[in-house]
């Protein structure tokens, strides 16, 4: 007796069962194909003839910062000094902008050398030291001159004049020109 072969009548209408095999079934991909996740799958973008480029990194110019720094300093001291005297009293808080004046040079171009965030905050310090005392100079020289002399009565007239304020403004200059000094060194 003769078995007839599955689907001679024509095709069955019961789903295909699950064929087990031993071994995988050889599927039809083209030759020297790897699946993707599987080890061999090449890694893109991946040139290995050409060397990598090493990241250069920025050099840093501490002699110039320390050079620029205090010539900042100079500049924001003269330039608090020589505002009008009408605005004399808002003028503290402008230690913000010589600080940060003064830091941009340190930070940008002396990098993270731990000195020169002190040194930003005595140079702010200083810078707001300047300000003050060219604009007492000012004053002084605008009234009649006396016997002392120019440095002595700028001098006093300074001692004379300063506030708890003024103590609030170097405590100011000192943090900020600590602070963004830090600042811009880590940003570079």
């Amino acid at each position: 007796m003769t078995v007839p072969a599955p689907g001679a009548d024509g095709p069955s209408l019961r789903p295909r069962t699950a064929e087990h095999y031993s071994v995988a079934p050889v599927l039809d991909s083209p030759e020297g194909y790897v699946a993707p996740g599987m080890p061999g799958v090449p890694v893109t973008g991946y040139d290995p003839d050409t060397p990598a480029v090493p990241r250069r990194t920025p050099r840093r110019r501490t002699a110039l910062a320390l050079l620029l720094a205090p010539l900042a300093a100079l500049l924001g001291g003269l330039a608090y000094g020589c505002a009008p005297l009408r605005a004399a009293d808002s003028l503290g808080w402008l230690t913000i902008a010589q600080a940060g004046l003064v830091a941009l040079p340190l930070g940008l171009l002396g990098g993270r050398n731990r000195l020169l965030p002190p040194l930003g905050a005595l140079l702010s310090a200083g810078a707001l030291l300047l300000g003050q005392l060219t604009q007492r100079l000012r004053i002084v020289h605008s009234d009649a001159p006396t016997p002392h002399g120019l440095l002595h009565d700028t001098l006093s007239s300074w001692r004379a004049d300063l506030r708890p304020l003024d103590l609030a403004f170097y405590t100011i200059a000192l943090i900020g020109g600590f602070l963004l000094t830090r600042r811009t060194a880590n940003r570079s």
